[in-house]
């Protein structure tokens, strides 16, 4: 008996010693915010993630009414001038990251992964393929079965898209991320040509379903499924939300 019970002592020391060490990510649940004070609250966790100082971090946002353009959006897919975008009220607002137009607004989830790139795979293909995983992980948790296109960055559900991914890197560190659409307010793609395709429509996990979702529970599942494709450990508490803002201001 006791030989045995040193056999598992040794067995569970080894298997502990031999756990996967995960790189702790703060989460930060942002909630409605203006795109303007997201954008330079994410420069300063960007530079500080760059320096070290800061860990990884999940940023969610959601933002009131603004088109963004990436690197490569084309003004000509905005499809309205100024006053009707006044009438509207929408902002427009250029951007850092990839890709072409796309729409912010309530009922949208939006998450920016600021990653050190080397502390995962220096590989930003499968970074983005990664993070449509993550996409595709979430939604068929809610009953959605969503899938990728050969050529084309994002999730879509039977040719709609339904998440659109924008990002940027600098030094190996990422920045921007993606765009959920929950409850989203479809309307507002049709003011725009959506990243630039003509001939896409656009969807939401409301428009499938036939029902809203509480915007938490599809962020708890997408948090979910971002540390663990990613080997994150997920860190959220208030003492730490409160000294990592602190910290970036």
């Amino acid at each position: 008996m006791l030989s045995q019970l040193k056999g598992v002592q040794k067995f569970l020391s080894v298997v502990e010693s031999e756990k996967e060490i995960r790189p702790p990510c703060l989460e930060l649940d942002m909630g409605k915010y203006d795109y303007d004070e997201s954008l330079e609250l994410q420069t300063k966790i960007v530079s500080k993630r760059k320096e070290n100082i800061f860990p990884d971090c999940l940023l969610f946002f959601e933002y009131p009414h603004i088109f963004t353009f990436g690197q490569v959006g084309k003004k000509e897919h905005l499809l309205v001038g100024t006053s009707e975008l006044k009438r509207l009220g929408i902002r427009v607002h250029q951007t850092g990251r990839g890709g072409d137009i796309t729409y912010h607004g309530p009922g949208q989830l939006v998450a920016y992964p600021i990653l050190d790139l080397r502390s995962w795979y220096k590989d930003v293909g499968l970074y983005l393929r990664t993070l449509e995983k993550v996409i595709i992980e979430t939604l068929f948790d809610f009953g959605i079965e969503a899938e990728r296109e050969l050529g084309l960055t994002g999730v879509w559900v039977k040719g709609f898209k339904i998440a659109a991914i924008g990002i940027k890197t600098s030094q190996w560190v990422t920045s921007h991320g993606l765009a959920l659409n929950i409850n989203t307010d479809l309307k507002y793609f049709n003011f725009i040509v959506p990243c630039g395709l003509f001939s896409r429509g656009v969807t939401s996990m409301e428009k499938i379903l036939g029902k809203s979702l509480k915007i938490k529970e599809v962020k708890d599942s997408l948090s979910f499924h971002f540390n663990d494709n990613f080997k994150r450990d997920q860190r959220l508490t208030e003492e730490d939300t409160a000294e990592s803002l602190y910290a970036a201001k």
